[in-house]
């Protein structure tokens, strides 16, 4: 199973105490050599400069491909063009474009309301490769999943490269919507998001905002574990394993690791999957 490809996510670390452990991660992974590491803003883009120099950071440090993620709510379009300007120029060519999350108070002029607006902006600019997000459930905006095709149309229609899904916990959700997407004339790769679940409550909690299903067999498996940090670990790789298997006994080769900045569940993960470390690498 050595021919699966894969990439992460990190986000930035808040505060300094923060930055050592983080790069301890990523170097933790980067022998695994993804196809790309993604790095996250917070919600509302409360981390936005830490994202951007981690981003330029990861370029200039290691030999991982960064891609760095960029949400349009609440910033201008001078700000859009001016963030495409400095990746470009330090030869980050891979954007991740949401929306992102709807501020209770608005700050900005709302001149981009959605990743379309975004994309445009964008791709007017340079041209980056483009990913996006997709919901094999459905957004909680959406009225409709067949509203979820529709916009996913356009952002390829204006230059998305590929989508990687919401965190999903049945598997036949996901081959759901890759079926509907087919049928719909979407080709471009459609990677699935996959979330080792430590904490279960929190993540349970999260789902639900999302719209994620969390099958009660799954939040079984964690009863009783709350103070068992160590068997709430090799519960959560088990169930990951389980995830990846059927993806990947249905032909799925691709996947993207939400690691929540822990490297160690994703690496476990990877090695049981067959992708292992060169000795060159160690």
């Amino acid at each position: 199973m050595n021919n699966i490809n894969v990439s992460f996510e990190f986000f930035p670390p808040k505060n300094k105490e923060s930055i050592e452990s983080l790069w301890s991660n990523i170097r933790r992974l980067e022998p695994l050599q993804p196809k790309f590491i993604s790095v996250t803003y917070g919600a509302g883009g409360s981390t936005r400069e830490n994202t951007h120099n981690l981003v330029k950071e990861i370029k200039k440090k290691t030999n991982l491909i960064p891609a760095a993620h960029l949400t349009c709510i609440d910033t201008s379009v001078q700000e859009i063009e001016k963030i495409a300007d400095d990746y470009w120029n330090n030869d980050i060519k891979h954007i991740v474009a949401l929306r992102g999350d709807v501020p209770l108070v608005k700050k900005g002029k709302n001149e981009l309301s959605f990743a379309t607006d975004l994309i445009k902006v964008l791709k007017r600019k340079f041209d980056f490769e483009i990913t996006v997000s997709a919901y094999p459930e459905k957004h909680p905006d959406s009225k409709s999943i067949e509203q979820e095709y529709d916009v996913l149309k356009k952002k390829i229609d204006l230059g998305a490269n590929k989508a990687i899904t919401q965190f999903f916990f049945d598997v036949n959700s996901y081959f759901d919507y890759l079926d509907g997407a087919i049928k719909r004339g979407i080709s471009i790769p459609i990677i699935p998001g996959i979330l080792p679940v430590t904490n279960c409550k929190k993540t349970m909690e999260f789902a639900k905002k999302m719209n994620c299903k969390v099958p009660k067999s799954l939040s079984d498996m964690f009863q009783g574990l709350d103070s068992d940090n160590e068997t709430r670990k090799l519960v959560a790789t088990t169930i990951v394993y389980d995830q990846c298997i059927k993806l990947i006994s249905s032909g799925i080769k691709d996947f993207h690791f939400y690691t929540l900045n822990r490297a160690d569940l994703s690496f476990a993960i990877c090695h049981i999957l067959g992708i292992r470390i060169l000795k060159d690498d160690i």
